[in-house]
């Protein structure tokens, strides 16, 4: 639901900070032409997050005194008595966080951290790709992503990997191992990545999730897969956005690990990307020194620090993370449960994970 506000008309600027009139097209016309903006900044993940998670929209804009729109922050809201309640910009994605000149994206995080007092949530908390400058959320660098330059043609991408990494991309390949990518290949990845989560002790996010990113994003998202025959092995979901992909979720079955699929599954997603015209691949955020940090190193990009900012009213709070005992816990018995049951109990849980 959207946030019933005071316009927040402060004498420093003429900017005035409302609530998102619902406006998708004048949002989008304005994260189309924004400096920084993201995939995650588009107005359909209003909508996306609204329809299969049942997630509270708080999206706010900053106008001028002529109603031009001068800068957007996109707003979930998450919440459950298990987990805790947040305000995230934006939450399951990568990114997020208040586009617009230096005032606008000021005024926005202002604005944003008194909404987040009013509501009682327990954080707030920014994805944003560039710091901050405001004084009123604090920086928390835990998560990192690793970004290569791609050039012109798959390959001369080729020719850059050392031997070892073109060795470990041809076993699967003479293996017989073979990717396919299309809207069509949703069903294939998520068969792939609810195991996969199951593996890792993690609640799957509803299947509704990625049919309305590919009815509402269908010309951003990119779907595929590598097949073992007419079994998927391994298969992924990533976005194509002004020259970028990302691979945001990626998954593998353990039980076909020694055929190396994640690494036909990265090369096959490194040349969609080239011949789809992108100049840096995103491999997605991960924590930095964790396995998933080093094999995405191997690639040869460089590490990004994902400067999140956040705000809370109790000092250390933090959006929930597996490293507590009390998660590791519960992850132990998940990986025990049975896939079926895992895919009916997991996504009443993974709408309320921020």
């Amino acid at each position: 639901m959207s946030a019933r506000l005071a316009v927040d008309t402060a004498p420093a600027t003429t900017l005035h900070i409302t609530p998102h009139d619902g406006n998708a097209t004048g949002w989008d016309e304005f994260v189309a032409q924004a400096e920084g903006s993201t995939f995650c900044h588009c107005a359909a993940w209003r909508e996306v997050l609204r329809d299969s998670l049942g997630a509270e929209s708080y999206d706010l804009v900053a106008r001028d005194g002529g109603g031009a729109i001068r800068g957007v922050l996109p707003l979930a809201r998450v919440r459950s008595l298990l987990f805790g309640d947040y305000l995230v910009s934006l939450p399951f994605l990568n990114a997020g966080g208040p586009l617009g000149d230096a005032t606008a994206r000021d005024r926005l995080i202002r604005h944003a951290t008194a909404l987040a007092r009013r509501l009682g949530v327990d954080l707030l908390e920014l994805r944003c790709r560039e710091a901050p400058t405001s004084g009123a959320v604090q920086v928390v660098p835990r998560k990192l992503t690793v970004l290569l330059a791609l050039p012109p043609s798959a390959a001369e991408l080729w020719e850059r990997f050392p031997a070892k990494l073109r060795s470990q991309i041809r076993r699967p390949q003479k293996e017989g191992l073979e990717a396919r990518f299309g809207l069509e290949e949703r069903h294939a990845f998520y068969q792939v990545f609810a195991r996969h989560m199951r593996d890792l002790g993690t609640p799957v996010l509803p299947r509704e999730f990625f049919e309305r990113v590919a009815q509402r994003l269908r010309d951003l998202v990119v779907f595929g897969a590598v097949y073992r025959g007419a079994e998927p092995v391994a298969a992924g979901c990533g976005f194509l956005w002004r020259g970028e992909m990302e691979i945001t979720w990626a998954s593998a079955l353990r039980a076909h690990q020694r055929l190396a699929p994640n690494m036909q599954l990265y090369w096959a997603f490194l040349e969609q990307a080239i011949a789809r015209g992108a100049r840096v691949f995103d491999f997605g955020r991960c924590t930095p020194g964790g396995g998933t940090h080093y094999f995405k190193r191997q690639w040869g990009g460089a590490d990004v620090p994902l400067p999140w900012a956040q705000w809370s009213p109790r000092d250390g709070h933090a959006t929930p993370s597996p490293a507590r005992p009390v998660y590791r816990a519960a992850a132990a018995v998940w990986r025990r449960l049975p896939l079926f049951l895992t895919k009916r109990l997991g996504p009443p849980l993974a709408r309320r994970l921020p």
